[in-house]
């Protein structure tokens, strides 16, 4: 009864709320102190007897009441982190102004013209926070800031959020403005080794409080989306600067408990069923608080200061102090982190949760499996993104094969879903970063013996070759709306294909499909930048056939049965009367897909698309892969050089740094760099526009010409492969008609014996798309991260149907 009777009375107070016409005075104690002294009303509570409409009344007829409850709700966080908490009935009261005010935020942020009230100064904080000990104001400090930092003193409160250290009674109760927050720090981990007792309490009270800080960072929810990205969000702005004595101990706890937190426990089958795991809510909260963070200006002084962290070579001037690095201290420690053990510790974790739906049990769901992989996935991009000694150690051994598989396998799941859309270009943009790097191609080598529940035909191979047959089954049986992937996934291809020493029968057929469909006249002439797909593909062949010939005798024999493809390719016709044929074949509602009656139906079960209904975030566009790649050249001592790019009149037009770093690097052999450059520049400016138009009003405005096909055609990097063809298809043949072979196997015994040493033209140099940030990824990042976050907090469903201005909630 007790508990009807709580709810009641908030009720009542509510109610006394929204019909009061007039102001109530901020003084009147015994009014505000209704909604949090006398009542211990859940978050669930709040959120269902506070409704919306009640809210946006308030706001909008008695604006002086909302702002003197917001004003009053933050004064009493701040005096109960002032106190430190001693009492239960404080600690009761701190907790329900925490989710009365993470109740409130979001309609605050939806009214522009409220935007700016917890911006604003309030009478009696000074600017040290307090007032000075004269009694004096000082500097009026802005709400958000008092809000901000009682959030991060609560945070590390003995007794309340932390492990206290005393032993004595509760009369001695430490000084909360005297501790050094360092040695409370949540979980071991980084530059923590002492692991405190699991305490559910102090889990659930950080959870509450991580709720509230995270419902202040998303104020950009309110904000249309902007490319510009000086245009820092205040609230991480200010919670991650010196101004916060907590940020590096805060930062350290929530890292550690992410990458320290083990959902299978002991081992126990069914055991999530059986206790309630407070530690998981923890974990998600600490992520999410961590990947809204962990944001800086983009080419900014903080961008050159990550830089200049990350330099290994000494500076010249010996008066040159070292750089202090961005002003986001998040950002800073993230930067900073080098020790081998808290590398391998960051390592470790992430992977083990990202492994976790991975895990397979005889009994059926009796392992727990965490939800928060696309939080996982950010957090491990913004690591490789901010740190590169994190990134070189995920490449210095196979460890980075334990990010890949559970990477694919959420690839191969997503495909069909059109929900997930996001977490299909998140694993892609990854997978693209790590293909820049040589040691990412070399540990694919390794062979891959797991047996992951995945609809892929079975084979006896590497991970190259399961990543190749993940790409395949994407580009062949995904949705319409990974089709701006196609380009991404075949430059990973790429960038990975000079190092792969044998490409399993399975995956070579793989490829070979793929230039098979992309290669029909119907499917190249349909749109501007369909050939580029055949380009990436040659270039794949190349490499393997320059640089691995040896033990790539798969492919060898797959290129010598598929030769027609590459000699309809040679003869495609231009003339306007065969383009006009060509273009009658195609198939209807087909665009830059294949064909579905060229799918192979090995699938043992279809990947699920969406339920009806399931609700979606709306994404920005993701830039063409020419603007977010810069191409390098790998030289003789397998350093990486810059290629420079030309001058004309489409790329100064251009305003990405790296613009034209596409499709033509699978130019002619004999073709000069200015000319082969001069082409990219042209060819991929074109496709980025066109990418940025609608299917529909482009296939409108442009149509095939012959001069378009001449363009391209004559620049198809075919002369590596036709002299392979011509040496080895009459070797191949006469062994056939003399020993009158009918089994693969002795023709694929010859050609893994035989050689083309001095036969082949000088090997081309390697080309390297690296990942390269702009602008347009940051913004897509942005709204990817805060469109996951609306979607997973549900209960309480902290944001839904507030006016969201970031993305669109749509319905599939």
């Amino acid at each position: 009864m007790g508990n009807t009777d709580t709810k009641l009375h908030f009720r009542k107070a509510v109610i006394q709320l929204t019909t009061k016409t007039q102001p109530v005075e901020a003084t009147d104690d015994a009014f505000w102190d209704q909604f949090w002294a006398d009542s211990s009303t859940t978050v669930q509570d709040v959120f269902a007897l506070v409704p919306a409409a009640e809210i946006r009344a308030v706001r909008e007829e008695s604006p002086s009441n909302l702002a003197t409850l917001c004003y009053k709700a933050v004064e009493r966080l701040v005096q109960g982190a002032d106190s430190g908490c001693p009492s239960e009935r404080q600690r009761q009261i701190v907790l329900n102004c925490t989710r009365l005010l993470t109740r409130i935020l979001p309609y605050i942020f939806e009214d522009a013209d409220w935007r700016g009230f917890f911006w604003s100064t309030v009478p009696g904080a000074g600017r040290a926070g307090r007032l000075n000990e004269d009694g004096e104001d000082n500097e009026a400090r802005p709400l958000a800031e008092s809000l901000l930092l009682a959030i991060a003193d609560l945070l590390f409160c003995p007794d309340f959020t932390a492990q206290s250290h005393k032993k004595n009674g509760p009369d001695t109760a430490e000084d909360i403005r005297s501790i050094d927050s360092c040695e409370y720090i949540w979980e071991a981990g980084v530059g923590f080794a002492h692991s405190p007792p699991l305490n559910y309490t102090h889990d659930i009270n950080r959870s509450e409080l991580l709720k509230l800080l995270l419902t202040c960072l998303s104020e950009a929810m309110y904000l249309p989306p902007c490319s510009d990205s000086r245009n820092l969000n205040p609230w991480v702005a200010f919670f991650c600067s010196t101004e916060n004595r907590h940020a590096l101990p805060l930062f350290t706890s929530l890292l550690n408990v992410v990458c320290a937190y083990d959902p299978v426990g002991y081992g126990i089958p069914y055991n999530h069923l059986l206790f309630s795991d407070y530690r998981e809510q923890l974990v998600e909260q600490a992520l999410q608080i961590l990947i809204v963070t962990l944001e800086h200006e983009a080419g900014s002084a903080a961008s050159a200061a990550l830089q200049a962290l990350d330099t290994t070579t000494p500076p010249s001037d010996g008066d040159q102090q070292e750089p202090v690095g961005p002003d986001n201290l998040f950002v800073n420690y993230l930067s900073r982190i080098h020790r081998e053990e808290d590398l391998s510790f960051i390592l470790k974790g992430l992977s083990r949760l990202m492994n976790n739906p991975l895990v397979q049990t005889y009994l059926p769901h009796s392992n727990k499996k965490i939800q928060f992989h696309q939080e996982l996935l950010i957090l491990f991009w913004k690591f490789c993104d901010f740190n590169k000694k994190f990134l070189f150690f995920v490449l210095k051994s196979s460890d980075v094969l334990d990010m890949l598989v559970p990477i694919l396998f959420s690839l191969n799941e997503a495909r069909a879903d059109q929900s997930r859309v996001g977490l299909m270009h998140i694993g892609v943009f990854i997978l693209l970063l790590l293909s820049g790097e040589r040691n990412f191609g070399v540990r694919l080598n390794k062979p891959y013996t797991l047996r992951v529940p995945m609809d892929i035909p079975v084979f006896t191979g590497t991970h190259a070759d399961l990543l190749i047959v993940i790409f395949h089954k994407i580009m062949t049986s995904g949705h319409q709306r990974l089709q701006p992937l196609f380009d991404c996934l075949l430059t990973i291809i790429v960038n990975i294909s000079p190092y792969l020493k044998s490409l399993s029968m399975v995956a070579a057929n793989k490829l070979l499909h793929l230039l098979e469909a992309f290669s029909t006249p119907w499917f190249l002439l349909s749109s501007p930048q369909n050939h580029h797909l055949v380009f990436f593909l040659l270039e794949v062949f190349n490499n393997i056939i320059q640089y691995q010939f040896d033990g790539n005798f798969n492919l060898v024999y797959a290129i010598i049965r598929k030769r027609n493809v590459f000699h309809q390719l040679a003869n495609l016709p231009s003339d306007t009367a065969s383009i006009q044929r060509a273009l009658q074949k195609k198939k209807p509602g087909i665009s830059r897909s294949i064909s579905t009656e060229t799918v192979s139906t090995e699938a043992s079960r279809c990947a699920v698309p969406a339920e009806p209904g399931t609700l979606k975030a709306s994404l920005e566009a993701s830039p063409g892969i020419d603007k977010i790649t810069e191409k390098t050249q790998v030289s003789v001592d397998g350093t990486m050089v810059a290629v420079p790019h030309s001058d004309s009149p489409q790329t100064s037009a251009d305003n990405s740094p790296a613009a034209g770093a596409a499709a033509g690097a699978g130019a002619s052999d004999t073709e000069s760099n200015s000319e082969r450059d001069l082409e990219i520049s042209r060819t991929e400016s074109e496709a980025a526009r066109s990418r940025l138009s609608s299917v529909s009003s482009s296939a409108a405005s442009w149509s095939a010409s012959t001069d378009w096909v001449s363009s391209w055609k004559v620049k198809l990097p075919l002369q590596t492969i036709m002299r392979l063809l011509q040496v080895l298809v009459p070797q191949v043949e006469k062994i056939c008609i003399d020993k009158g072979l009918t089994d693969e196997s002795e023709i694929l015994k010859f050609l893994q014996h035989g050689t083309l040493v001095g036969l082949l033209p000088v090997p081309h140099p390697i080309l390297i798309r690296k990942y390269q940030a702009n602008a347009g990824t940051a913004m897509w990042f942005r709204t990817y991260m805060w469109g996951v976050i609306y979607l997973r907090n549900v209960d309480p469903p902290i944001w839904y149907d507030t006016d969201i201005r970031l993305f669109e909630i749509q319905r599939v």
